[in-house]
């Protein structure tokens, strides 16, 4: 592991730096021989996702970043060039342990199950002839080449695959760009032979059958490239108006869209290159010698067809709830929690449809932050607008890469009635509540959700994350208020905030009540007293909040975190963090949810929420976290955090260098992810 270096003070870790350590951990689960042949391919996929939104997202910032430090003193020049050069070294070195667990590991032990993954060699004779009448029957149709030369105009879409040709036509050469259309067609063909299967990349059976597109001509060489461009980032979300203002600036003097990277194949001529960089406007981005193949999240799709090389399948647990009494009563008598993989969506499905269909029901209201692409949740919303039900739905437009999903079926909600509220443009609205109100006679009684993660049925299939349905009245009046004031559209202001006594609002209280929990915690640890404080997030950043966390143990407080990706806290430093642990989990599923526990001389107190600890979350985000107030529902909470705190299998410890370590090896192994699915079946 490299050494981290802080962009301005030793006790926080750089969070680029820190995220790329996550993603290094996800790779590997790839490397893991305890791992699934085929979820150790995964694994190589999505840590090839994540690097791609890394150069999208961040890489574009770390550039800016240091060009700003040589006229901002406020910046350390010296400490921003190295964390970018890291960061470069980082991903370099990540790549290459990359390439050997593929080709090494993963493609030799698919031959040993039968399965021939056909990778950097030429097609093999037992398949030519399907892989040719594919080519002539499907792939021609979606084959587009473009010639390169000064009056080009052409725009390589972000993260799209093409191949740079060169071809000979009457001794004369030309220089082609060819689009591999991964996004129309799979990526991958498989076919049977006697007792193996092949599977060979889109790419390389268009290889193969260039002379049959080309048949004028020679074909010389045939290089693979990919251009990602940066996403359009609202920086201040991340940095003060300012510096990221002039961030900004900086972004926008780059040409043809900020190209961020430019990957081609290694052993693509230099003269090729200068004349792409030239003719396609890519001189500003990072160029990145790369391999044959791009775009290996599509690794996700290999079509392998044997089942047992993959997880043993978890079936989502039913709650034993009854059909024949709705939903809304069975809550009145006692709150319920969902654990989702674990447990069954269905409970929340048939919370939004039975809103929808049930006639006591006056109004319904949600916040939706990524939607799913085939939302049964908006389709029961839009039933109950038709049903003549008030629906009033908080959209958030600016979800990064889901923009254009949630804007289409807010249009679809408005059409159909539903009122849509949009999030005002300095203010993303992140926080998971839903609140539904109900008449009977002259009586209005509240039923509503609390979430960690999005209303979301695809995500919730692989997120670890945990959603209250409750009808407590002071809860929910709360829910009621704060979705009064989104319906106006205005930020938080000391006039026009709200005196929450429950709820946790970002802009509002959540930073302050953190910090007075905190201080509580730090009380008792003066007083002798035992003190704890266990809190799980996302992501770690916001410096407030971790100074305060040092505070604490500085007086004693026993602190263990359990941070998936960012952590920008440095701990155990004598003096400053040395009562303060962190774990990292990373397995089958992506861990989501956010908790917090404080001690609180034995009568803890437990939160959920929407809210990691980033600036953007406590600064620029409406986000609500709220508190545990079931006996029951605590209880189980505690339990499932008590199982990832007890992680020995797949939980690494962070140390003050950023390395990660395992922990060592005891009588009883427990995989916490595993433990929690047995618990909870045990338990329903």
């Amino acid at each position: 592991m490299l050494k981290p270096i802080n962009m301005i003070k030793p006790q926080y870790f750089d969070r680029d730096i820190s995220w790329l350590t996550f993603n290094g951990r996800v790779l590997e689960e790839a490397a893991s021989a305890n791992v699934p042949l085929v979820e150790r391919i995964k694994f190589l996929s999505i840590y090839s996702s994540n690097l791609d939104e890394f150069y999208r997202v961040r890489m574009p910032v770390l550039r800016a970043l240091k060009k700003i430090s040589k006229k901002n003193d406020d910046i350390d020049k010296e400490a921003q060039e190295t964390i970018l050069q890291q960061a470069s070294q980082m991903v370099l070195q990540q790549q290459v342990h990359f390439g050997r667990i593929l080709t090494q590991k993963l493609v030799p032990a698919l031959r040993t199950h039968g399965i021939t993954l056909v990778y950097n060699e030429e097609l093999p004779d037992q398949i030519l002839k399907e892989t040719t009448a594919y080519f002539l029957s499907d792939i021609l149709a979606f084959l587009q080449p473009i010639q390169i030369n000064q009056d080009t105009t052409f725009f390589p879409e972000n993260n799209k695959l093409y191949f740079v040709i060169q071809l000979l036509e009457d001794a004369n050469e030309k220089l082609v760009l060819l689009n591999i259309p991964s996004d129309e067609l799979p990526r991958f063909f498989s076919a049977q032979h006697d007792q193996t299967q092949f599977i060979c990349f889109l790419d390389d059976i268009i290889r193969h059958n260039l002379s049959l597109l080309f048949r004028h001509a020679k074909v010389g060489g045939c290089y693979s490239i990919k251009v990602t461009r940066d996403a359009e980032l609202d920086l201040k979300d991340e940095y003060p108006g300012e510096l990221s203002e002039q961030i900004e600036k900086q972004l926008q003097k780059r040409d043809q869209g900020f190209a961020t990277r430019f990957l081609y194949q290694a052993d693509m001529p230099l003269r090729v290159i200068q004349l792409l960089n030239q003719h396609l406007g890519l001189e500003n981005a990072n160029a990145v010698e790369g391999g044959r193949y791009h775009n290996l999240k599509d690794l996700n799709d290999l079509p392998v067809k044997n089942p047992a090389l993959s997880y043993d399948k978890w079936p989502a647990i039913t709650l034993p709830l009854p059909d024949n009494e709705a939903l809304i009563s069975v809550t009145n008598k006692k709150d319920l929690l969902v654990n989702t993989p674990y447990q069954s969506y269905s409970v929340i499905l048939r919370f939004f449809n039975e809103a929808a269909a049930n006639p006591d029901v006056e109004e319904i209201n949600v916040t939706l932050y990524r939607v799913a692409s085939d939302s049964r949740i908006v389709n029961a919303l839009i039933s109950a607008a038709r049903n003549g039900k008030k629906v009033n739905v908080v959209v958030e437009l600016k979800a990064r890469f889901d923009e254009a999903n949630n804007l289409k079926w807010a249009k679809k909600m408005k059409n159909a009635g539903v009122r849509i509220i949009y999030s005002v443009t300095a203010l993303k609205v992140h926080a998971k509540i839903s609140l539904i109100k109900v008449r009977k006679g002259d009586r209005i009684t509240y039923s509503g959700l609390l979430a960690t993660g999005n209303f979301n049925e695809g995500t919730t299939r692989f997120y670890t994350d945990h959603i209250l349905l409750t009808t407590n009245h002071k809860l929910l009046r709360e829910v009621e208020l704060l979705f009064i004031f989104l319906a106006k559209r205005e930020k938080p202001t000391a006039k026009n905030q709200i005196d929450f006594k429950y709820l946790l609002v970002a802009g509002v209280n959540l930073q302050r009540d953190f910090i007075n929990l905190i201080d509580r915690e730090i009380a008792f640890a003066q007083a002798g007293q035992p003190a704890a404080i266990t809190i799980k997030l996302n992501n770690l950043e916001e410096r407030v909040l971790i100074d305060k966390l040092y505070e604490a143990s500085q007086a004693g407080v026993k602190i263990q975190l359990i941070i998936r990706s960012i952590c920008c806290l440095v701990p155990g430093v004598k003096g400053l963090s040395e009562n303060i642990t962190i774990k990292r989990i990373v397995d089958r599923y992506l861990e989501h949810g956010r908790i917090f526990i404080f001690n609180n001389d034995g009568d803890r107190q437990v939160f959920m929420g929407s809210a990691d600890w980033m600036n953007r979350n406590i600064y620029h985000r409406i986000e609500v976290c709220f508190p545990v107030l079931d006996a029951d529902i605590k209880f189980q909470i505690e339990k499932l955090i008590e199982f990832q705190l007890n992680d020995n299998v797949q939980a690494v410890v962070i140390d003050k260098h950023l390395n990660q370590h395992r922990l060592k090896a005891s009588n009883e192994a427990i995989a916490s992810q595993q433990a929690i699915y047995q618990y909870l079946k045990a338990s329903t």
